[in-house]
């Protein structure tokens, strides 16, 4: 982990604001999410990717019942049930 040497307070709210050259740097933009983690006494932020829950790709995704899932697992799954049907 890197050392950045930037300090924000956190408002009332709880609130802190990323600095614009860390989100420009993680390329983090307005209504982008960030994951939040806790790792012992630490707070680990991450940009939040979203990815498939069963291949981790992150293209052609799709929302069902609150998962992520990709075209490309919806077709296999969609197979896989036809085949099972027969």
């Amino acid at each position: 982990m890197k050392a950045v040497g930037i300090v924000r307070k956190v408002d009332h709210l709880g609130r802190i604001v990323l600095p614009k050259e860390l989100r420009n740097i993680m390329q983090i933009h307005p209504q982008d999410g960030v994951e939040i983690f806790v790792d012992g006494d630490q707070i680990i932020l991450k940009k939040y990717n979203p990815a498939c829950v069963l291949c981790g790709k992150m293209e052609q995704l799709f929302y069902y019942k609150d998962k992520i899932v990709c075209q490309e697992c919806i077709q296999e799954i969609s197979k896989y049930a036809q085949n099972v049907a027969e």
